[in-house]
């Protein structure tokens, strides 16, 4: 994959474009996976909480391509995050995909009822012992960003968040960047809404793209970004994959990132931590 569809963060190097796979099961999930491999993905996103680590390990082994060229992300749900339950929820996961490590372990959201000094020391203790070779966090604002960093005594190399034209993540943006991390963009699409928006719309017509690849394209196009869109279609995952042939104008980037909206945010969990 050529050097401008990666992001190197903190000694990783994540491809950036990804196969988000939440809500996608069973052999519908395996076939997303080897479909997107195939096509060129070389990043796959799960979670323990999506109950499909055992098909997405189907359908790596199924696109044939080595392990060690694909980047597969997976989470430690927040209740499991205490010190011992967050290793061993780790190592089912690696059960479950069939692999010996993932390339990143993320903590899936923060908990405020589990010390967040012994859930960043069992996070580093997983990349020690070889479960994961990177490691980071997700759904956490920036006070916990710098928190996190101040507490890991190995390198976190991305917060995953919602991110979208219609949310504003410029403080998290920042936070990750002054701490060397790739911001991984899930929900890229706004779960499907904002292929709708006019101005999105229109930068389309004029690129002869499809609003989806406009707005992945905003995405990767801001430094140190990266987009996990979900899709099981072949026909969307191999136009995710194709936003690397154009650029968008500085003036079509602003006018994206200008539809952020106060009510933007569409993930909104009630143990949810307090956003930016």
């Amino acid at each position: 994959m050529p050097k401008a569809h990666l992001v190197q963060a903190n000694g990783a190097t994540i491809p950036a474009i990804g196969l988000g796979t939440f809500k996608l099961e069973g052999e519908a999930c395996a076939q997303a996976v080897s479909t997107a491999i195939e096509a060129g993905y070389r990043h796959v996103d799960t979670a323990k909480m999506y109950g499909n680590e055992a098909a997405v390990g189907e359908g790596l082994r199924a696109s044939g391509v080595p392990r060690d060229e694909i980047f597969v992300t997976t989470k430690v749900w927040w209740e499991d995050i205490a010190p011992g339950d967050l290793e061993r929820s780790a190592e089912a996961s690696l059960g479950r995909l069939g692999l010996d490590a993932v390339d990143l372990l993320l903590i899936h959201w923060p908990n405020p009822a589990i010390s967040l000094a012994g859930s960043i020391e069992a996070l580093c203790r997983a990349k020690t012992k070889g479960l994961a070779r990177h490691i980071g966090i997700s759904n956490f604002p920036t006070a916990l960003i710098r928190e996190a960093l101040d507490l890991a005594t190995e390198p976190l190399v991305a917060n995953q968040v919602e991110y979208h034209p219609w949310l504003d993540q410029s403080a998290v943006l920042a936070a990750c960047r002054e701490g060397g991390l790739a911001l991984t963009s899930y929900c890229p699409l706004g779960r499907g809404e904002l292929v709708n928006d006019p101005a999105v719309i229109r930068i389309a017509e004029a690129h002869g793209k499809t609003p989806g690849q406009i707005i992945l394209r905003w995405q990767v196009q801001q430094p140190g970004v990266v987009a996990i869109p979900k899709s099981g279609t072949p026909r969307n995952i191999l136009a995710n994959l194709d936003v690397f042939d154009f650029a968008l104008g500085e003036d079509e980037m602003k006018t994206l990132s200008a539809l952020a909206r106060p009510n933007g945010r569409m993930v909104k969990p009630d143990f949810a931590p307090a956003w930016d």
